[in-house]
């Protein structure tokens, strides 16, 4: 597991979650939930680690609705700050675009 994703999983804990204004677009639009979101990042897998991002680390993560429907969401930590957990985005992945496991992309 990722430094970046263990520090968030530790940050979602201790209930330290900010939702970016981009994120709740993106949930609305495609009829995500928050909460979902939020209970199945434990289980979430690392698709990719973005440990140096200009904005501060951060992670595509490849989590599941309670139907197990995939959902790839984003993750980050602000710059130069400890907290809060970030969830940029979230998004229900393109078929098009993912392979089978929605953990990596079609070339």
């Amino acid at each position: 597991m990722s430094k970046t994703f263990k520090k968030i999983i530790n940050l979602i804990e201790k209930d330290e979650i900010r939702i970016s204004n981009h994120g709740y677009d993106e949930l609305a639009e495609d009829g995500l939930l928050v909460k979902e979101i939020i209970e199945s990042v434990k289980s979430g897998k690392v698709v990719e680690d973005y440990p140096e991002y200009s904005k501060g680390p951060c992670v595509l993560v490849l989590q599941r609705d309670k139907e197990e429907n995939p959902i790839h969401v984003v993750w980050g930590i602000p710059k130069n700050v400890s907290t809060p957990a970030v969830l940029v985005t979230a998004y229900i992945p393109d078929c098009s675009i993912w392979k089978d496991d929605f953990l990596e992309r079609i070339k």
